[in-house]
């Protein structure tokens, strides 16, 4: 009887997920995904509270090292029967090469330099910074993939490009900022767009090289060589004391709860409202990722808007809007190609999601 009730339980929660509609899980995501970059300051600032013989046992390493494991985990769990020989067999010596130049540019170099930009600057800045990536990614399409854009998307992608600029340029001068061009810079801010070039570049090749692989075997193996490269690159650099306290129970406690609400609620969020989804709807959605993150960063670490981050957000919100307008006139693609999925397809426009 306890057991009937219990299934009877599960397929209701079912049946409830299933009339949520797409949209609003991939809002949720969205939500979730902008709050990581706050959560993670704040873990850090958790972990300098309760050192551990001097360090840091939630430090940037350690959290990008586990984080990245428990994600690996999640992954295996929802795309682990993507994983047999025949999906390998089918690979070759160029989807291999692609594959591994994007594992190490968006799962290792993006994440630890966003990771070290959040060491070094506002929050607020890594978010908006981070929005060149979209602009990018569009020069470089239009270049190298020769996709046609309707004037709309073209000057959308111009006012994001400016507004991340005067972001960048109008900050007050601090200590440790570099003169580049006239204007003084900081190493967070050069982090912070370094990211999002490593990450437009990685979705480029994708697109060129990955189209026919599955999204499951894509995420897996640029999840797994990321994390091997990180952990070998950091072990090179910093020594094995940088990791040791990477079994601390502190440490763990919080991942755990990171885990749970960023990685495994995110993804599964983000992957639910792929199905019933269209690259609008997932445009439209990521289109609320600098306000999300903005709005997060407010609540989570009381950190409010500098008057560049304002002039340069507005800005880079009047891109976000004629890029939308621009997106909603452009007629439905037709196949020509070889095309990959439309989940992958969606899941790599959107770029780094926390993780």
């Amino acid at each position: 009887m306890i057991w009937r009730n219990f299934y009877f339980v599960v397929a209701h929660v079912k049946s409830l997920t299933y009339r949520i509609p797409g949209r609003a899980y991939l809002l949720l995501a969205i939500l979730i995904f902008a709050s990581s970059n706050s959560i993670t300051r704040k873990l850090t600032e958790l972990g300098a509270q309760n050192l551990i013989d001097g360090r840091n046992p939630i430090s940037f390493c350690n959290l990008l090292f586990v984080g990245n494991l428990c994600a690996l985990i999640t992954l295996c769990l929802i795309y682990g029967k993507q994983l047999n020989v025949q999906s390998f067999k089918q690979l070759s010596w160029s989807d291999w090469l692609g594959l591994s130049t994007v594992a190490i540019l968006s799962g290792a170099l993006a994440p630890a330099l966003f990771f070290t930009a959040l060491d070094l600057t506002m929050v607020n800045n890594v978010v908006l910074i981070g929005r060149i990536e979209p602009p990018l990614i569009l020069a470089l399409s239009i270049l190298v993939l020769r996709e046609r854009v309707n004037y709309w998307v073209i000057a959308g992608a111009i006012a994001s490009f400016i507004g991340v600029v005067l972001t960048i340029v109008l900050q007050a001068p601090e200590a440790g900022m570099r003169t580049m061009g006239g204007f003084q810079i900081g190493r967070g801010e050069l982090m912070a767009a370094g990211a999002a070039v490593s990450l437009a570049f990685s979705t480029i090749i994708s697109k060129v090289k990955l189209r026919q692989i599955p999204l499951g075997l894509f995420s897996l193996f640029r999840m797994a060589l990321g994390t091997v490269v990180f952990f070998t690159v950091a072990l090179k650099l910093y020594g094995l004391v940088h990791f040791a306290d990477v079994f601390s129970p502190f440490l763990w406690q919080w991942m755990a709860i990171y885990s749970v609400v960023i990685i495994v609620g995110g993804q599964l969020c983000w992957f639910t409202g792929l199905k019933t989804t269209n690259a609008s709807d997932v445009s439209l959605a990521s289109a609320f990722s600098p306000l999300a993150g903005i709005l997060a960063a407010y609540l989570i670490l009381g950190e409010s808007p500098t008057m560049a981050q304002y002039i340069g957000g507005s800005v880079i919100i009047c891109g976000i809007i004629l890029n939308q307008i621009g997106v909603s006139r452009m007629p439905t693609k037709t196949p020509s190609a070889p095309q990959v999925s439309p989940a992958k397809e969606m899941d790599m426009e959107v770029g780094f999601k926390g993780i």
